[in-house]
């Protein structure tokens, strides 16, 4: 055997750990995400950066474990390393990548999860979850790097702590419910924030995952999903495999106090030299969202080459109490694209998102009042083509471009107050490696 298989062999099995632990029930995986990006043009300024994470998860089977039918256990701890390139380089609204965060080692889900009644129609999640593990995504936008194609743009701007989502989890229940083939309502309550204090970094006040904060209001959302073919649907050996699709529509809500956007709770506009600078607050927001998932095109004598389409759009019709009250994405994935590569997949993908009246207004009025420089944000755009490449079973190699139009939706560079700041072009490449 050569040593380049027998490296292979170990790493699957993670040196003899991974069959001694499935003797009990439990599979331990872990990954590490390693890249580099860097803007030779626009941006505050140009240069590269790294970025990394290492995920390790341990789920166990109680059945497997201990009898206990239908349960699942499941923690996840997080090691981020590196630097966050798009707030240094770029000030984009829709950062670069899915993996950028402060430095930390964290834990980042804690869960029980029960199956019930016949066919296991009913799930039930309780503990500490991260939400875009499960909602508001688009299992063919997850190759691409830009962090706005796992949780979008709109709640990790608007929601407290930018939401219980990457790096950050939050205490909650879940339920997913089978109605009938081939619809699943998925739908869940928890806490109102991720950390427990309303100012500052949210990542540095929850610097170990460990906080479980219960004071901060209640976030609820919905779900419902269309599912085709079900799953566990049977395809006869002559039937022509049916070109796949999900569509999920689906809001949420949270109660926690909001800042308004423009005006101060004396009733004066925040940009104006007599606010008291401290914002009009507004209880609760909401938002509305819809995603598609839809297989256009199979070989027919190579069944694992497709051809897919995806898109996603949210809206949060109060725009006084929000920063961002629109996103947008969409895209193509090719699996399977050239001959001999069945793990290979192409991407090309897009991302908008609008900056709220309110916030634009308020960019007007420091113009009005201060005579400053100060254009009024309106909408960014960027653009994406990634090929992740297969490299061996357990790497993957993945070159990546990207094109942001109107960084920030248009804010002033920091370098050069009298100007916005510059399109900028983003090139990168990234590694994934499983254990």
């Amino acid at each position: 055997m050569s040593n380049w298989r027998r490296t292979s062999n170990l790493l699957g099995n993670m040196w003899g750990l991974r069959p001694e632990l499935g003797k009990y029930g439990a599979v331990l995986a872990i990954q590490e995400t390693s890249e580099v990006f860097g803007n030779p043009t626009g941006g505050s300024h140009r240069g590269a950066g790294y970025n990394g994470l290492t995920v390790a998860v341990l789920q166990v089977d109680t059945q497997r474990a201990m009898g206990w039918y239908g349960g699942t256990f499941n923690v996840s701890m997080e090691q981020i390393h590196g630097r966050a390139f798009s707030a240094d380089n770029l000030m984009a609204l829709q950062t670069v990548s899915g993996i950028e965060a402060d430095r930390a080692t964290r834990l980042w889900e804690l869960w029980f999860d029960q199956k019930f009644l016949d066919q296991q129609k009913l799930d039930i999640k309780i503990g500490q979850q991260s939400l875009d593990q499960e909602y508001m995504i688009s299992s063919n936008a997850l190759v691409f790097a830009n962090t706005m194609f796992g949780w979008p743009m709109l709640p990790s701007a608007d929601l407290p702590g930018g939401g219980p989502a990457y790096p950050l989890s939050a205490l909650g229940v879940r339920g997913k419910y089978w109605l009938a083939t081939p619809l699943y309502l998925l739908g869940g309550v928890y806490s109102g924030s991720p950390t427990r204090h309303r100012d500052g970094d949210p990542q540095m006040a929850n610097p170990s995952g460990t906080s479980f904060p219960l004071n901060r209001g209640v976030l609820a959302i919905a779900e419902l999903q269309y599912v085709y073919p079900a799953l566990g649907a049977m395809v006869s050996p002559d039937e022509v495999q049916p070109l796949s699709h999900v569509y999920r529509i689906g809001g949420w809500y949270d109660s926690e106090p909001f800042a308004d956007q423009f005006w101060d709770n004396s009733g004066i506009p925040l940009a104006s030299p007599n606010s008291n600078g401290t914002a009009m607050t507004h209880r609760g927001a909401f938002s509305f969202y819809a995603v598609m998932d839809q297989m256009i095109w199979r070989s027919h004598t190579d069944p694992n080459r497709t051809i897919s389409i995806f898109g996603r759009a949210m809206g949060a019709p109060q725009t006084d109490r929000v920063p961002i009250d629109f996103s947008l994405n969409f895209g193509l994935t090719f699996n399977d694209p050239l001959p001999y590569r069945t793990d290979d997949t192409f991407g090309i993908g897009m991302g908008y998102t609008h900056v709220s009246g309110a916030l634009a207004n308020y960019d007007r009025a420091v113009r009005r009042y201060s005579g400053a420089y100060s254009p009024a944000q309106g909408g960014e755009t960027y653009v994406e083509v990634t090929y992740q490449y297969q490299f061996t079973g357990w790497m993957q190699w993945q070159p990546d471009f990207q094109y942001v139009f109107n960084p920030g939706g248009g804010i002033p560079n920091p370098s050069h107050p009298d100007r916005r700041l510059r399109d900028e072009l983003v090139f990168g490449f990234r590694t994934n490696i499983a254990l």
